[in-house]
């Protein structure tokens, strides 16, 4: 499938630009099937969103243009929809079309994947439709589509060993006072995916301070402590991730309900940081120590 969405990318098209709000695009694939050489374009101004494609057609371009200052999003990450079957995944580079997945992958609504997108260019997603359930006359309704999301370099700190930039003591608690979680544990095991470029660490949590929504959930095992919880934290596979010993203090954001890692000192080297920055009066939130 391949070589034929290259060609059809090298070719002249109608480009059929759409309408959108900027974070969210809902369109009909119905001009397409008109004419198969069109291919709808549209132009996305934020770092999070929703695609849905109804009725798809030939193809679908999709350009992830935010309106940034100076923060830079370096890695591109989507969710396809379960229904997406039937759809070719294509990430544009430099006017070329990478397969990102394609039907026979065994794509379902939980999977994440995610790709570099540090070049010039804007990064750029293209949806081929396969040959649908529709036949000529008959258009059966149907929905692909993907959620995205634009992130920045995942940063590690700590005994979790990593390539990544470590945390400062500045980002560390400025991290304490705005993660989507603040939780402290020890690490069960890593596990790495190279096909969705993402490492899963296991942790077993002691305390949670909080979190934005359910990720971490309490343990229900007979013999185990009523204290003990349970989860998992995704981090990019860029940042070779490895078990460490003694207990951590993970914090982080959430992402298509997953929980994604930021800081993760030991919990021991965080205490000394934050007993300095009380004394110095440079902390912007007061944490509950025990």
């Amino acid at each position: 499938m391949l070589p034929a969405v290259i060609v059809l990318a090298c070719l002249p098209v109608l480009a059929l630009h759409c309408a959108a709000d900027l974070c969210n695009w809902t369109g009909s694939g119905f001009a397409a099937g008109v004419d198969r050489r069109i291919v709808l374009q549209v132009r996305l101004r934020c770092t999070e969103g929703l695609v849905s494609w109804v009725y798809p057609g030939q193809a679908l371009r999709v350009a992830l243009e935010p309106n940034l200052s100076s923060i830079r999003y370096n890695t591109v990450c989507i969710q396809p929809s379960p229904s997406l079957s039937g759809a070719s995944v294509f990430i544009e580079r430099a006017g070329e079309l990478e397969l990102l997945e394609t039907e026979d992958g065994g794509l379902t609504g939980r999977q994440v994947f995610c790709f570099r997108a540090d070049g010039p260019h804007s990064p750029v997603i293209y949806l081929q439709a396969g040959t649908g359930p529709q036949s000529p006359g008959m258009w059966v309704r149907r929905t692909v589509g993907f959620r995205y999301e634009l992130l920045r370099n995942r940063s590690v700190y700590g005994g979790l060993e990593s390539s990544c930039r470590p945390c400062n003591d500045t980002e560390l608690l400025m991290a304490v006072c705005s993660s989507d979680f603040v939780v402290r544990g020890y690490i069960k095991n890593v596990f790495h995916d190279s096909r969705r470029q993402s490492s899963l660490v296991e942790v077993l949590i002691t305390k949670v301070y909080w979190q934005r929504s359910g990720v971490f959930e309490q343990q229900m095992h007979p013999h185990m402590s009523p204290q003990s919880w349970h989860g998992h934290i995704r981090t990019l596979l860029q940042c070779h991730v490895k078990p460490g010993d003694g207990q951590f203090l993970f914090t982080g954001s959430e992402h298509f309900g997953e929980a994604w890692l930021g800081c993760a000192p030991c919990y021991k080297d965080f205490l000394s940081v934050y007993h300095k920055a009380r004394m110095g009066r440079r902390t912007s939130c007061d944490f509950p120590l025990d």
